[in-house]
């Protein structure tokens, strides 16, 4: 677990030090930022819905996650969470909590480097690719916090739990999880992520949040095209 912990620290001390950056920031330019972090966001989410090998596995994944998550309104819970703690807190009207948290999270938890790093640690005990994810990590924590506000901060309580949780159970998830369906979850991930740009750039109100079952249903589609393929194969 030292690789999660670390991560975990690069997230919330570059997310602190974003936070500090903030407060000398003019709203002009934090709009500015705010439009840079954008676009880098929809690159981010282009290029790894790229990589993605069966567009059916990402219409499905989506849908039906999305669905799901819409009759358990994900978004709706996260938001009152957030406003609650906006309140307590005292700062009510300086941002969405959220917002920073829902975005963080899925920018610092999607991708390759996320689950193929968990699982090394896991496994091995090779955590340098976590590392190197940390590093990355601290960095975006930073721009994202200075105009996101302390909902980034507050996302390294999820990469604890989805990175822990891959390194914890690595031994079962390994032999499953397949470069072609870890490819399927990143695909799926990254247009949740262009998803977030086009919110941050404010074209789109996309409720992503609803989306995240999205991520469980990726790998289970991707299976379920494998077992009927081989099913269709057999001779008759």
């Amino acid at each position: 677990m030292l690789g999660v912990f670390v991560n975990v620290l690069t997230v919330v001390v570059g997310g602190s030090l974003g936070l500090l950056l903030k407060r000398g920031i003019p709203k002009k330019v934090s709009g500015a930022a705010m439009a840079a972090i954008g676009l880098c966001t929809l690159l981010i989410g282009m290029d790894g819905a790229l990589e993605g090998g069966n567009i059916l596995v990402a219409i499905v994944s989506l849908v039906g996650g999305v669905i799901i998550g819409t009759l358990l309104n994900i978004d709706g819970k996260l938001q009152w969470l957030g406003d609650r703690l906006e309140r307590a807190m005292g700062k009510s009207g300086e941002g969405s909590i959220a917002r920073g948290f829902v975005t963080a999270s899925l920018l610092f938890c999607v991708g390759a480097m996320t689950i193929v790093g968990s699982l090394e640690s896991g496994l091995t005990g090779d955590h340098s690719l976590i590392f190197t994810k940390s590093t990355l990590d601290f960095i975006s924590s930073m721009m994202l916090a200075s105009t996101l506000g302390v909902g980034v901060v507050l996302a390294g309580s999820f990469v604890l739990v989805v990175q822990g949780a891959l390194v914890l159970l690595a031994g079962v998830l390994a032999p499953v999880l397949s470069e072609a369906v870890i490819t399927e979850i990143t695909c799926v991930g990254s247009l949740m992520i262009v998803g977030l740009g086009l919110n941050l750039l404010n074209i789109t109100k996309l409720k992503i949040a609803d989306f995240l079952p999205a991520l469980l249903l990726a790998p289970l589609v991707s299976w379920l095209g494998v077992w009927l393929g081989k099913l269709t194969a057999l001779p008759g």
